[in-house]
């Protein structure tokens, strides 16, 4: 198992924020890793795993998620309140210069701090999320994201999620399932495996426009001159081929991965993401 250790930081308006900060080589930026909607330092696992020792790896969770303070405000959920949590991440940490893996909503917030300030960004990677999101894949986020569940045992809370969600990893097996359950929920005070975000993130997110309510595709120009990866799930609901073929088209530069027989979003565990994301640290390196 990989070392990591607690770091906290504090957002502006007072709340304690959590991440895990795997060690690395300090002649390297940092890799800071920003999850999804529902997800948390977890989600990233594996990929710190591998590369932590050789790069230092900072996994955040987002207020409202795993061991970071939830908002005392619902409607601060919201990506320019990240964006804000994150600057004030880099400025208490006091990074000059960083790799950005945002996965979903992460690469959202990746793509906003790329528009306040890309000569800092030494390299990002856009985990099945693009400028343009698909209307299908964020109506079914919508229909689940906020609903509380409970199970008595980890073995019942992968079942649960191999039913609701087997059709975006169609290839997967029981193990994979509780990999899964382990990154996504958590044991609560009453012996309960529990999702591992404060469910009130909803509220925002379920008003009209509420995935980002703004046009995107300036913040994604920003990428322009940073060696950038699209990793884009084969089966995903949320990055369709056409949006990555026009985010292509924008920046030349863009490298993008298919992962076959994968939905929205990768773990970024897969094969063929670990090669993609060899090859972006070898051109910021």
């Amino acid at each position: 198992m990989v070392e990591w250790s607690d770091g906290y930081w504090e957002s502006s308006d007072g709340l304690r924020l959590h991440y895990r900060d795997y060690p690395g080589e300090a002649s390297r930026p940092p890799i800071i890793c920003i999850p999804g909607l529902t997800r948390n330092a977890r989600d990233f696992e594996g990929v710190a795993a591998r590369l932590a020792g050789e790069w230092r790896v900072i996994c955040v969770e987002l207020r409202g998620r795993g061991a970071s303070a939830h908002a005392r405000d619902p409607m601060t959920y919201v990506p320019p309140v990240y964006l804000q949590d994150m600057e004030a991440l880099v400025a208490a940490l006091k990074l000059a210069r960083f790799i950005l893996f945002g996965t979903s909503l992460g690469g959202l917030i990746t793509m906003l701090m790329a528009a306040t300030g890309k000569d800092r960004i030494a390299g990002a990677l856009l985990n099945d999320i693009g400028p343009e999101l698909e209307s299908r894949g964020l109506e079914r986020i919508r229909s689940y994201v906020g609903r509380s569940q409970n199970w008595p045992t980890w073995l019942h809370a992968a079942r649960f999620l191999a039913e609701a969600q087997g059709d975006r990893y169609p290839d997967w097996q029981i193990d994979d399932w509780l990999v899964y359950a382990k990154r996504l929920c958590r044991l609560n005070s009453k012996g309960r495996i529990v999702f591992d975000y404060d469910m009130r993130i909803a509220e925002p997110f379920k008003l009209p426009a509420g995935e980002a309510g703004f046009d995107l595709w300036p913040a994604f120009r920003a990428l322009d001159g940073i060696p950038s990866l699209v990793v884009h799930g084969a089966l995903s609901d949320v990055l369709s081929e056409a949006s990555v073929a026009k985010m292509k088209a924008a920046i030349p530069s863009l490298d993008s991965v298919t992962i076959p027989n994968v939905g929205h979003a990768p773990t970024l565990d897969e094969p063929a993401a670990q090669k993609a994301i060899d090859k972006l640290l070898k051109r910021v390196a």
